[in-house]
């Protein structure tokens, strides 16, 4: 009997091994199961960080150009308010030099300040009426206006002022070449009317609407040459240097 339970041990020894070793593959894969799980879960977790960080990224993106959308809007309308302010700044200064001046425009020449109109009151109402279809916008409509008022005044007080304005409505309204003429109008027989320097910068802003670089550049150097010490001199050089 003693001499039997050796070989009953080893045959129970081995037996048992294909069952361990069955339970120890068990335990390893899932042990890799596990593993490759873990990996997957962190993967995903990975993945859906980074798809939250770039929409959070997409979402400033949008707000910053909203936001820089609603900068530009604003700096238009600034731009645009800007112009009417000058533009009313000017029809105003007009105005009152002329009621302070109660004649001719300072600097016209002789032969304009003798050849009255048979009506000053006539021609005083329809430049005021051309000034306020300016000032309120109408810029077709005071075109016509001042156009009109330099055929029935052509030596009056005011017919310096009168094509300056037109040209300015004329820019307005995109009509380049009714601008340029109007402009050189005053350059040419009231070069020392307080207008001509704006009118000179006006000419060169019609001839920058045409594309014409060289032109533009000549009439701003003009510009300086000719009236060193104007308003509008100062914005010529500025306009200048940054070309």
């Amino acid at each position: 009997m003693k001499r039997l339970l050796p070989l009953a041990a080893l045959l129970a020894l081995t037996s048992a091994g294909p069952a361990q070793a069955g339970l120890f593959d068990d335990a390893e894969a899932r042990r890799q199961v596990n593993e490759l799980r873990q990996e997957f879960e962190s993967r995903i977790e990975s993945t859906s960080r980074g798809q939250l960080e770039l929409a959070n990224q997409n979402e400033q993106l949008r707000g910053e150009i909203a936001r820089l959308r609603g900068q530009i809007e604003v700096l238009l309308n600034e731009v645009e308010s800007l112009k009417a302010r000058q533009r009313d700044f000017y029809v105003d200064l007009d105005d009152r030099l002329r009621k302070i001046e109660g004649g001719p425009a300072a600097g016209a020449p002789a032969e304009s300040a003798a050849a009255t109109p048979a009506d000053p009151a006539a021609e005083s109402a329809d430049y005021e009426a051309a000034l306020g279809l300016l000032k309120a916008g109408k810029h077709r409509e005071a075109l016509s206006a001042f156009e009109r008022f330099a055929r029935e005044y052509p030596s009056g007080s005011f017919t310096p002022g009168a094509h300056f304005w037109a040209g300015n409505a004329a820019l307005q309204t995109k009509d380049l070449a009714a601008a340029s003429k109007h402009f050189d109008t005053v350059l040419t027989k009231w070069p020392q009317d307080p207008s001509a320097p704006d009118a000179m910068l006006g000419l060169a802003n019609s001839q920058q609407a045409t594309g014409d670089a060289a032109a533009t550049r000549r009439t701003l150097q003009n510009l300086v040459d000719r009236y060193p010490q104007s308003n509008a001199a100062q914005i010529a050089r500025q306009r200048l240097a940054a070309r």
